[in-house]
């Protein structure tokens, strides 16, 4: 798989973070486009904020980690990616599942997409930016001594609250993806 971009996809998603980067400022205080963007074209990561940006993920900078000097994007779609959702979990979950298997699982395409789920802090952290996934849920990378049970966790807002659930990890629906998260 090229993991390049051409550099006239580079310079569309450039614009396109730009705009969307300038048009949210509530959502990175104090951080400035021109130190995001000198980043973004030294980082080698264009090519996985494009294929959260392709999946309908809008990623956006969602902070900047002084400790690892890393600007941090999540994806910030009001609601769940929809080119990622009708998913399991991981890998075993789909394994597992018998009939009517999804075509792929979470942790895998975030994988290959170079990106990770949210965690349960971050997808606290994004609700405090907005009102995301009224609509649709989202799953998180689960704990692993819930995930050893067979069980995965996944957020939504409802009734203006943030709610962190579980399901089997083998269950999908067609109103349920991820999220992603990107440091560079």
């Amino acid at each position: 798989m090229n993991k390049k971009l051409s550099s006239s996809q580079r310079e569309t998603l450039l614009k396109t973070l730009k705009a969307r980067f300038e048009k949210h400022p509530a959502r990175h205080k104090g951080i400035e486009w021109a130190k995001v963007q000198a980043r973004l074209e030294t980082s080698g990561k264009l090519w996985s904020l494009n294929e959260m940006e392709a999946s309908e993920g809008e990623p956006d900078v969602v902070g900047y980690d002084k400790k690892t000097d890393e600007y941090i994007f999540f994806d910030c779609s009001p609601e769940s990616p929809k080119g990622r959702r009708n998913l399991c979990y991981d890998a075993d979950a789909l394994e597992a599942r018998k009939k009517f298997k999804p075509d792929d699982n979470a942790v895998d395409v975030a994988e290959a997409m170079g990106i990770e789920l949210l965690t349960e802090q971050q997808y606290h952290d994004l609700q405090q930016l907005g009102k995301f996934d009224t609509k649709t849920s989202t799953w998180l990378l689960t704990p692993a001594p819930i995930r050893k049970h067979g069980g995965a966790i996944f957020g939504d807002r409802r009734y203006d609250h943030v709610f962190i659930y579980h399901n089997g990890a083998e269950s999908y629906y067609a109103a349920r993806g991820f999220r992603g998260a990107l440091r560079l």
